[in-house]
């Protein structure tokens, strides 16, 4: 019955990795096959369990039987006089031997103590014995017909729950134990075939064979071990008799009466001339046999998923290991506040890098529908009122400008995800267009015409009137619209954060690392494992785009407020070439030049000439103020047209000079500046602290999964080395 020594090292090795990963480690996803045994309540799971182990126990006791998944590791071991029993401390994981009657009373009081709750948590046992199979499976509690209270019904529910989960575990190979009754009403047979369609990891074990002796017949025997078509074909089935004591005493040669069992269930079978193909599936021998290659099969299977994944550990922890060292180091008291400071001027340098354009960045991506709707639904959050959301009241809500600008101006990659560089391309021209919906937000009246002009000591000339009504009617629309740039801008910059970290991440172990900084790697570890260097990078960082928002609207404002004061000046046209020119071949000649500048000059002087053409056509007289107010009326029009075109047409050089340039210029330097309060300086005392404990479990992970993978790979040699012997 023992399995040849290759197969026990085997079922020793994989089965000592399984406990320290899953329960030391607390890796719950991992590659070790198991068997789980199911059935209801009094179907004979017990005995089965007995038959295993060969002799007679029983660890529940009370009225509300096993409520947790009871871990039995069989070890067939010759030349043993007696049985070993083995149970695993809960908390420090470690095998102490017991008396089998200490054993009982160990697992039942840790079912008992659930009351009428229950637990995934397993209990372990192991059992070394000449009688028992080689063999590990985890017994999980019965499936309950019918409770008799509420309180039971909820625990039969519970029960129902825990199995389930642990039936849907493609990695668990489900022993299905049933009464060998009409195959038609095995219902846990069905549960398994809801989890397992195809019976691939489903074994049915049909129990008290000995009560169908007489039921059965040469004519009708091979009909009832096929189940009469309702056992599904492929299924891998046997039906056998365990041993049992009429009165419930123990059985005194427990090992024996199994024997003679299994022998009792074939030579019956023989004798009502089973088929062939069926009597491998008759008694407790041929169950017995089967598993122990079955185990054997599944683990070898398991060696390379299992070695795979313990490597892949090795290497994360001592990935890990290695970053918690580094981490360590640059967190020393005397080194805290030099590190914080070269982790953001990394990440201060990463942005420039980000804002140039990084292909392959995923984090921050995003459509201008997703912006504009990110937009206005954190400045909602922030009750913001200062500006306004939309660029006209022509507009009724946000999906209507949205949809302006994706049908009707066409933006560019308004419905593609980019962040950085191309981003902030696609912000400026939806700014731009922002801008330009700009309008003098009030009629100009009479009343206004005539305050403008005043009483002085020398009559007002009307480009003083004009100037004056501009400055008045018109600056603050400009100004309102100003501040949703500026809004926009500081957003888009505070969005980036995620995505310098992710450029900074990914450029570890690439070619392209070595374009650039050598310490991004190192630094951005710093930055995402450290939440106060963190914080403290990202407080400084949000603090310099508040800087240069104020900076860029008060620059901005300074342009408007120097324009309306006095926009003849800002009107002038600017110097132009001459566009042939620009086609030529050759470079002008200098008689060209000569001739070229007295026209450019002329030129500059156009758009102040016509301007004074349509001053001069403004009546003088008291009676024709009303010709004279719609003339007004018209030259404001056209007079803040033409300034907000221009201001529109710089936008971006306003962006660029006053936003984008001055911040990637400063950020490193507000970054080399940053200094530690001192609750910063106690946080990161703390932190230390949590490191070295982290540190500490770290490596003592990290010696388990080594330990691990020299023991498996140890095995794997000796198989070799046997193998080729």
């Amino acid at each position: 019955m023992s399995a040849n020594v290759a197969g026990k090292e085997l079922l020793a090795v994989l089965g000592d990795v399984k406990a320290s990963v899953q329960d030391k480690l607390g890796i719950v996803d991992f590659p070790i096959p198991q068997f789980i045994l199911i059935g209801k309540q009094s179907v004979g799971k017990s005995r089965l369990i007995e038959a295993l182990a060969g002799e007679q126990f029983n660890f529940t006791s009370g009225t509300l039987g096993s409520r947790r998944p009871t871990v039995l590791e069989f070890r067939n071991v010759p030349g043993l006089e007696s049985s070993r029993w083995w149970v695993r401390n809960r908390t420090t994981n470690a095998w102490s031997q017991h008396p089998v009657s200490e054993v009982m009373k160990i697992i039942g009081d840790a079912h008992n103590e659930l009351g009428e709750t229950v637990t995934d948590v397993p209990v372990w046992v192991r059992i070394e014995s000449p009688s028992c199979v080689d063999m590990q499976i985890v017994d999980l509690p019965g499936f309950r017909d019918f409770a008799v209270d509420p309180a039971k019904q909820q625990l039969s529910k519970k029960i129902e729950e825990m199995v389930m989960n642990f039936m849907k575990d493609k990695r668990n190979v489900m022993l299905c134990v049933e009464q060998a009754s009409d195959a038609a009403n095995m219902s846990t047979l069905a549960k398994c075939r809801d989890q397992d369609p195809r019976l691939e990891r489903t074994i049915l074990i049909r129990n008290k064979l000995d009560k169908y002796y007489n039921d059965l017949t040469a004519g009708n025997v091979n009909n009832w071990v096929d189940g009469f078509g309702d056992i599904p074909k492929g299924l891998m089935r046997f039906a056998l008799t365990l041993p049992f004591s009429s009165d419930g005493d123990t059985v005194p040669n427990f090992a024996g009466m199994r024997a003679e069992m299994s022998k009792k269930d074939v030579a019956k079978m023989r004798e009502l001339s089973l088929g062939g193909k069926f009597m491998e599936g008759i008694g407790f021998e041929n169950f017995a046999q089967f598993m122990e290659k079955k185990i054997e099969a599944l683990f070898v299977d398991a060696i390379g998923p299992v070695m795979t994944n313990l490597k892949n550990l090795q290497e994360e922890r001592h990935k890990r290991d290695s970053d918690l060292k580094t981490e360590v180091q640059e967190t020393d008291p005397h080194r805290i506040l030099h590190t914080t400071r070269d982790c953001g001027a990394s990440f201060a340098t990463a942005l420039t890098h980000v804002m140039e354009g990084v292909l392959q960045l995923t984090e921050g991506r995003m459509t201008l529908e997703q912006e504009l709707r990110e937009f206005e639904a954190h400045h909602k959050a922030l009750g913001s009122s200062n500006f306004t959301m939309l660029p006209s009241e022509d507009f009724c809500n946000l999906d209507d400008y949205i949809d302006y600008l994706r049908d009707e101006a066409r933006v560019g990659a308004c419905d593609v995800e980019v962040n950085g560089g191309a981003q902030f391309r696609r912000l400026m021209t939806e700014v731009e267009i922002f801008l330009r919906f700009s309008e003098i937000a009030v009629e100009t009246k009479k009343r206004d015409v005539i305050q403008a002009r005043g009483v002085a000591l020398s009559s007002l000339e009307w480009r003083d009137v004009v100037a004056k009504l501009l400055s008045n009617e018109a600056h603050l629309p400009l100004q309102q619209r100003v501040l949703y740039v500026a809004e926009r801008l500081r957003w888009f910059f505070e969005r980036q954060k995620e995505a310098v970290l992710e450029f900074m991440d990914t450029l570890e172990g690439t070619p392209k690392g070595n374009m650039y900084s050598a310490l991004y790697p190192k630094h951005v570890k710093l930055i995402k494992n450290n939440e106060m260097i963190r914080h403290l990078v990202y407080q400084t960082y949000d603090a310099t785009c508040q800087r240069q928002l104020q900076l860029f609207v008060e620059l901005f404002d300074n342009v408007l407020t120097s324009t309306f004061a006095n926009p003849w000046v800002f009107l002038k046209g600017a110097t132009t070439g001459d566009e042939d020119l620009m086609q030529d071949t050759q470079l002008p000649s200098f008689e060209d030049t000569k001739d070229r500048i007295p026209q450019e000059i002329a030129g500059r002087s156009g758009i102040e000439t016509k301007l004074s053409s349509w001053l001069s056509e403004i009546p003088m007289e008291p009676e024709q103020i009303d010709t004279a107010v719609d003339k007004v009326q018209m030259l404001l029009t056209r007079a803040y047209g033409f300034i907000r075109s221009k201001v529109c047409d710089q936008v971006e050089l306003f962006a660029e000079s006053f936003f984008k340039l001055p911040m990637l210029r400063r950020l490193e330097e507000d970054m080399s500046l940053m200094d530690l309060s001192e609750e910063d300086k106690a946080n990161y005392q703390a932190r230390r602290a949590r490191l070295d404990d982290e540190l500490s479990k770290n490596q003592v992970y990290l010696t388990e999964v080594t330990k691990c993978v020299d023991r498996l790979q140890g095995f794997i040699i000796q198989s070799g080395a046997r193998g080729s012997a």
